[in-house]
């Protein structure tokens, strides 16, 4: 299978690549749980990302943005974290360098919830500067997982939370060598509000740095998991290439009168 990720790539081979979209995965790196990796967010964001430029003609695979911003998740060890100024800045400036290189497509696949009020602001700032640029963002590939599976694919809580039961599944299923599943909790905040947006420190909802059940994930379901992304996402970069990104109303438009 080709490679198309930029940091394995020479010059040569970019250019003879003839990319026109790029694809950036968003991570972080903070306790998630006792039982995953603290890079789960990077390695999820970009091994998929890495999955979906397989299935996408001239996708070019960016080197991820290994650290986000995880302040809200400082109190358990160890932590990194940038600003959030910071984290906003780094995206648009790669963005940026991105479309100097001739590229004014891109996709951002996040893998952390920190991240997407920075992805946001970046974005729109890019659009303000650079009115051609086409930005496609998925914002939270662990909601779209539960809405893409079955009824009943999850145990509990849909498989949502923080290293729950969605997130340890997809980490079981692809990079497992780095987990330790003895260690896996459940933790389930009982008493948030549906609808309503609790702006928590994670050490107020959990004592384990852990939401969810991740007692009840597996590889198995981290595979469908994975499989249900990848193609959703690899479809809609395609069906935005099927009329060149262009995403306006096809009806005729008429004056205001």
């Amino acid at each position: 299978m080709a490679n198309h990720e930029l940091m394995k790539l020479t010059a040569h081979q970019v250019k003879e690549g003839h990319y026109d979209k790029a694809i950036l995965a968003v991570g972080s790196c903070e306790a998630h749980g006792q039982h995953i990796a603290e890079g789960c967010d990077t390695l999820v964001s970009y091994e998929l990302s890495k999955k979906i430029a397989d299935n996408v003609d001239g996708l070019l695979m960016l080197p991820p943005v290994t650290v986000g911003y995880s302040g809200h998740y400082d109190t358990f060890p160890f932590t990194l974290t940038l600003s959030y100024d910071t984290v906003t800045q780094v995206i648009y400036d790669i963005m940026e360098s991105v479309l100097r290189n001739g590229i004014n497509k891109i996709f951002v696949f996040n893998g952390h919830d920190g991240n997407i009020a920075p992805i946001e602001i970046a974005s729109r700032k890019i659009k303000e500067k650079y009115p051609d640029a086409r930005i496609a963002s998925l914002p939270e590939w662990w909601v779209i997982a539960g809405k893409l599976l079955p009824e009943g694919t999850f145990e509990v809580w849909n498989g949502v939370g923080h290293a729950g039961e969605g997130e340890t599944s997809i980490a079981y299923h692809l990079f497992g060598e780095y987990c330790e599943p003895e260690l896996a909790t459940c933790v389930i905040p009982d008493h948030l509000i549906d609808g309503i947006d609790i702006k928590w420190d994670f050490s107020e909802i959990t004592n384990t740095a852990q939401t969810g059940d991740a007692t009840k994930g597996t590889a198995e379901k981290g595979e469908k998991m994975t499989n249900v992304l990848v193609d959703f996402a690899a479809k809609a970069i395609r069906e935005l290439d099927s009329r060149d990104w262009n995403y306006g109303s096809t009806q005729h438009k008429t004056a205001l009168k």
